[in-house]
């Protein structure tokens, strides 16, 4: 199908496709679909657009990656069809590997998108899982013992509760990139980036390139990071923006 570039829904439509495509290459599940329809809905409540207060936590989750001793990127089907170049190069500035986590595993889908990943640029790429995740009931306890397993802190998007909090368990630090402020995922993570993924890889990227001369300390004042505020802020925001919209609504009055 082709969407004219002029189309006011023209990118969004654009992350359908992709996803759909995805679909029909064994990389990305129908479950998956529903989920980024449901992100599309809170992104509405943003504006579309990237926040301060998601700018302030893409700061802190780049200083927190930058400060691991092993940090490591989880890919779903999702992010892998949606941004997989994005994903590539933020791999290679934090000298990390990009590791297939899925909730609807299979082996054939999670060699899929690590081909897709390599394809993309990706460097280093784990899928095979040879660890799991204890406590955690879903395959997406199955893991890479030299990735997540061994990992401090690990990067994840559109991710499920359950894992984020298995992993914090474990005493590794989580930084979430997740339209949903009320989510597990958001409440459980260290630093939860509210903002659409395709919009903060790319932020996350820069900020890592930009900090690269400062030191330890310096990482470590902007990676100490009240999530709690962050997340009232942003449904603050959202709460602001629908009584905005309320009052210029066609037809009021």
């Amino acid at each position: 199908m082709r969407i004219p570039p002029e189309h006011p829904r023209y990118a969004s439509l654009m992350q359908r496709e992709r996803l759909v495509r995805g679909f029909e290459a064994g990389m990305t599940v129908l479950q998956g679909l529903i989920a980024h329809g449901r992100g599309e809905a809170f992104d509405y409540l943003l504006g579309e657009k990237t926040t301060p207060l998601a700018a302030a936590a893409i700061r802190a989750g780049a200083a927190m990656l930058m400060l691991a001793r092993k940090p490591v990127i989880s890919v779903n089907g999702n992010t892998a069809v949606l941004c997989p170049e994005e994903l590539a190069r933020l791999g290679r500035a934090l000298n990390a590997p990009l590791e297939v986590n899925l909730f609807y595993r299979s082996e054939e889908r999670a060699r899929r998108i690590a081909e897709h990943l390599r394809s993309a640029g990706a460097e280093r790429v784990l899928w095979r899982a040879d660890a799991e995740i204890e406590g955690l009931e879903s395959e997406r306890r199955k893991v890479s013992s030299s990735g997540i397993y061994a990992s401090d802190v690990v990067l994840v998007a559109v991710e499920d509760g359950d894992r984020t909090g298995a992993l914090k368990r474990l005493g590794k630090k989580v930084v979430a990139i997740d339209l949903n402020p009320l989510s597990r995922t958001a409440q459980e993570a260290d630093v939860t980036i509210v903002d659409e993924v395709t919009r903060a890889l790319p932020l996350l990227t820069a900020q890592v390139h930009s900090m690269q001369r400062l030191s330890a300390e310096e990482l470590e004042e902007i990676a100490r990071f009240d999530n709690a505020e962050n997340l009232r802020g942003v449904l603050e925001f959202m709460a602001e923006r629908l009584l905005e919209l309320s009052r210029t609504c066609p037809g009021k009055g």
